[in-house]
């Protein structure tokens, strides 16, 4: 609005209070005392707010709005600001409401809504206006990584108000980071650091870096980086047949894992090559005997390399008669119910020969009592108790 038309709507507006004032003479102080009503309003950047002033009781004086500059907005119907984004949607003797459309940061702060009635009543409406994060971003990551490896993941949000929260995944697991908050004017600047230990286990993880914030709702904006870890290779070999036996067909199959991928694999026998490619035939990462015989018997090594190092395993073949595995375990069968027996008869024996034993020590001792008191001696006395009772009757008959 320039200077001119700024003076022409000031008067206008004087003239207005005038007229109100004189019309209001002999009023009830009721009415003319009325106090208009407003509400705290609280909108998005970039949304679009109502302002809603309304009086129970008026005699047709007007409402106005003026914004926290003190620029009038609307005096009743009339538009006094020209801001495209701010339209009337309603006006009456009770309710003046405006809309504010695109809002930005800078028209935060408080709203008046005046009755111009003499005095002059008015009530205050602070708008918040919250400022969006920006979806965040996540530095520090190499690409690969390397077992072993520390770094520092960080994620940054600009632009949020009041300051937003920055919360760390590891896939769907929530870990602990360190926040940083500083100020920018009047919106927060957000940083998360996240230190790792990176190990192979690592590889293919997902950490993903969430931003909550009021002005979100329900929808966070987040970010995501997949971790790429190289390692060295890890070998074992498994063998499709427990017991190899002559005739038989045996896969053996070298699993190897590393990043990158340590193909192809290197297969030997006792150290050297294998020796008979026509029964030993090698595909990918197995190793497959389409006849076992003796002559396979051996060690039989699986190596798999990469740029970070070497790794193996090693499988020892021997391949059993089949006659031979049925004879041994007939044998064995035999030879176990033969030691089963022995260890009963034995058992038996040491119990029999216990209780033998302890009665023979019981008879002993009783002996000795009886013949302790004639004897010179405890072999005597023995010897008396086992003959007592037939030398009695030969004493008893010689003194006949």
């Amino acid at each position: 609005m320039n200077q001119k038309s700024h003076l022409i709507f000031t008067l206008y507006t004087i003239y207005g209070i005038l007229l109100k004032v004189v019309a209001s003479k002999g009023k009830p102080r009721g009415i003319s005392g009325q106090y208009p009503l407003v509400q705290n309003m609280t909108v998005t950047e970039g949304g679009t707010v109502n302002m809603t002033c309304r009086v129970e009781y008026n005699d047709n004086t007007s409402l106005q709005w003026s914004n926290p500059a003190q620029q009038t907005l609307f005096f009743g119907d009339k538009k006094a600001l020209r801001d495209n984004r701010i339209e009337l949607m309603h006006a009456s003797w009770s309710e003046l409401t405006i809309s504010i459309s695109d809002v930005t940061l800078t028209d935060e702060g408080m709203y008046t809504c005046s009755l111009f009635t003499m005095p002059v009543r008015t009530a205050k409406a602070y708008l918040t206006v919250l400022g969006v994060p920006e979806k965040p971003e996540i530095d520090g990551l190499t690409k690969p990584a390397l077992e072993g490896d520390q770094i520092t993941l960080t994620c940054m949000t600009q632009g949020s108000k009041p300051a937003a929260d920055l919360r760390w995944f590891r896939n769907e697991k929530e870990v602990k980071g360190a926040k940083e908050v500083n100020a920018s004017g009047k919106t927060f600047t957000v940083r998360s650091s996240l230190q790792l230990h990176v190990d192979r286990n690592d590889d293919g993880v997902a950490y993903t870096c969430k931003v909550d914030h009021v002005a979100l709702a329900q929808m966070p904006q987040q970010a995501t980086e997949v971790l790429e870890v190289h390692y060295a290779p890890h070998v074992k070999i498994i063998n499709s047949l427990v017991v190899p036996q002559e005739g038989q067909y045996l896969k053996l199959e070298c699993m190897s894992k590393g990043n990158p991928s340590p193909d192809p694999v290197m297969w030997t026998k006792d150290g050297g090559e294998l020796p008979d490619l026509d029964r030993m035939i090698v595909e990918g990462r197995e190793l497959t005997f389409t006849s076992l015989n003796k002559t396979d018997n051996g060690t039989y090594r699986c190596e798999a390399s990469n740029h970070l190092g070497t790794s193996s395993a090693e499988y020892v073949l021997y391949v059993y008669d089949p006659n031979a595995i049925g004879q041994h375990g007939t044998d064995h069968a035999l030879i176990g119910g033969v030691v089963a027996v022995v260890v009963f008869v034995t058992l038996c024996l040491i119990i029999v020969l216990g209780r033998y034993l302890a009665r023979h020590k019981g008879t002993y001792l009783t002996n000795e009592a009886k013949g302790a008191d004639d004897a010179p001696d405890a072999d005597t006395a023995i010897i008396n108790a086992e003959g007592n009772h037939a030398h009695a009757e030969e004493k008893k008959e010689y003194f006949i």
